[in-house]
């Protein structure tokens, strides 16, 4: 009887054993009958990566002490040996290496097991849509499973719904750049990104992860450098925070044609847009997974933003918002200076060089400051270090300068600031108003025209006065490079009285008595 009482009391310990350990590869079954691995970025400390190799470790040694197979789907395969088992531990180490070495991502990646696709657990579906309709820039979005392979250029949709967007074979290019109606010349010189759906049912399994992030992707070019503000906030900048500003930083900018020049000159506004660096698109080997994707940058024209095509309902105030925080800039409003008080308002005047320069520059500083203002003369060296110039133009209450990139200063001035056009000879008025008038009211800025006359343009010394140039500027028009080389080539000599008068209209409407 005590015989028996012992073997009963064994049994159940026994059998809760086998119980225990015949879960163990039911766990592992219902893990692996998905579609694909998991790819996962965790921001770990180190106490849970320790944990984490701990439990590894033990559920890898308890399976060889006890000889139970590991399975694998239907497939059996050997027990561990001692080298798979020192690897886990291993790897767990070199993840604590990282972690205290301030690598505080962890890509953890698994191989796509063809065998079980048909699997009866319903796996996760990617993805893809696109907008095609801009006349500025096309854009793909993907999410779920979407892995960028900078270097072929490409990024693959993996496992994607057919009941989005499906391109004719599965496959889509785009250039991801904001002057798509410059198809024939600028665009020619954007790098081609090739978007790839493949469905959960295809034979041909993507590339496998070799780094795997949690945050959101946008991959844009840089494009042709023009080396000016107005395409680097134009074309670029505005584009990317219209895109990436909803993320708050935790998103990774990608860049084709990356041009370390216009990433160092912008690296304020671009690490307040993402806390990690910019990737070089072009030369980077590695196949990087993200849970969505944004291939091409967002655009609704240029310096402009409409709320009612922002996903988060954007301004351009908001954008200016977003520049005076990224630049420190301290002065948010202008405020109206008395004009007993003995103080100036600042006025901050744009001097171009070999076009559209003003000939005599100095006797129309010297009519600003007889005005009444402070002036503060700005040459390229001054205007071209955008970092400092932001400062300056955020100190004073009205920016003037001739037609050009300069100009798009003004979204430094504060809030009811005054922006002055000086518009070149050749009825150039709508070109200039669209580019450096129009957008001001969005931006909470005032905005004012003074337009030069045929005795104040230097053409005068070039052509008769019965030329076209003079008697009829439109038909010059026809040729977009005969406006370049002729209307936008010209010098200006101001009429000073002209101007002063200008001036003197403007110094009463930013004073009070």
């Amino acid at each position: 009887m005590k015989a028996r009482r012992n073997e009963s009391s064994k049994k159940p310990r026994c059998g809760g054993a086998v119980a225990a350990w015949l879960l163990v590869p039911l766990l592992v079954l219902v893990v692996l009958k998905t579609s694909y691995l998991p790819q996962l970025t965790r921001h770990l400390e180190s106490e849970g990566i320790g944990q984490l190799q701990e439990q590894l470790l033990e559920i890898a040694n308890l399976q060889a002490a006890d000889g139970m197979p590991k399975t694998t789907g239907s497939v059996a395969e050997a027990p561990p040996s001692p080298a798979s088992s020192d690897k886990i531990a291993g790897d767990g180490v070199d993840a604590i290496k990282d972690v205290k070495n301030g690598k505080n991502f962890l890509a953890m990646n698994g191989e796509i097991d063809g065998s079980l696709r048909s699997s009866d657990v319903a796996a996760p579906r990617s993805k893809l849509t696109c907008d095609f309709s801009s006349r500025h820039t096309d854009i793909c979005a993907m999410e779920g499973d979407a892995r960028v392979h900078g270097k072929s250029g490409t990024v693959y949709v993996v496992a994607a719904s057919k009941d989005n967007y499906w391109p004719e074979n599965g496959t889509v290019t785009i250039r991801p750049f904001t002057r798509k109606y410059e198809e024939s010349s600028t665009m020619q010189m954007v790098r081609e990104v090739t978007i790839r759906s493949s469905a959960p049912t295809d034979d041909t399994a993507p590339p496998s992860c070799t780094v795997t992030h949690d945050v959101p992707a946008v991959v844009f070019s840089t494009g042709p450098d023009r080396g000016n503000i107005f395409h680097g906030l134009a074309d670029l900048i505005i584009p990317l925070y219209i895109t990436a500003r909803e993320y708050d930083g935790r998103v990774q900018l990608l860049a084709t044609g990356y041009q370390q020049q216009w990433i160092s000159h912008y690296q304020h506004l671009l690490d307040a847009l993402s806390v990690y660096p910019v990737i070089d698109f072009d030369a980077d080997e590695a196949v990087r997974c993200f849970p969505s994707v944004h291939v091409g940058m967002e655009s609704h024209g240029e310096l402009r933003i409409d709320p009612a095509l922002s996903r988060k309902g954007y301004t351009m105030t908001d954008f200016r918002d977003f520049l005076m925080s990224a630049y420190s800039l301290k002065r948010t409003w202008t405020t109206p200076v008395n004009r007993s008080s003995g103080q100036r308002p600042r006025l901050v005047m744009v001097l171009r060089r070999h076009s559209r320069e003003i000939t005599n520059e100095a006797e129309a500083i010297a009519a600003a400051t007889e005005v009444g203002f402070e002036v503060v003369a700005a040459g390229p060296e001054l205007v071209g270090n955008t970092d400092r110039f932001a400062e300056v133009v955020n100190s004073c209450d009205v920016l003037v300068g001739v037609h050009g990139a300069g100009l798009t200063n003004m979204v430094f001035l504060p809030h009811n600031g005054t922006e002055v056009q000086i518009i070149p000879w050749g009825k150039l008025q709508f070109i200039a108003f669209q580019e450096y008038g129009s957008p001001l009211a969005d931006m909470g800025l005032r905005y004012v025209e003074y337009e030069v006359t045929a005795e104040e343009t230097t053409l005068k010394d070039v052509y008769p006065k019965d030329h076209a140039v003079f008697t009829d500027p439109l038909s010059i028009h026809k040729d977009f490079s005969m406006v370049w080389s002729i209307f936008l080539g010209q010098n200006v000599t101001l009429d000073i009285g002209h101007f002063k008068g200008v001036m003197q209209q403007i110094y009463e409407s930013v004073t009070i008595t």
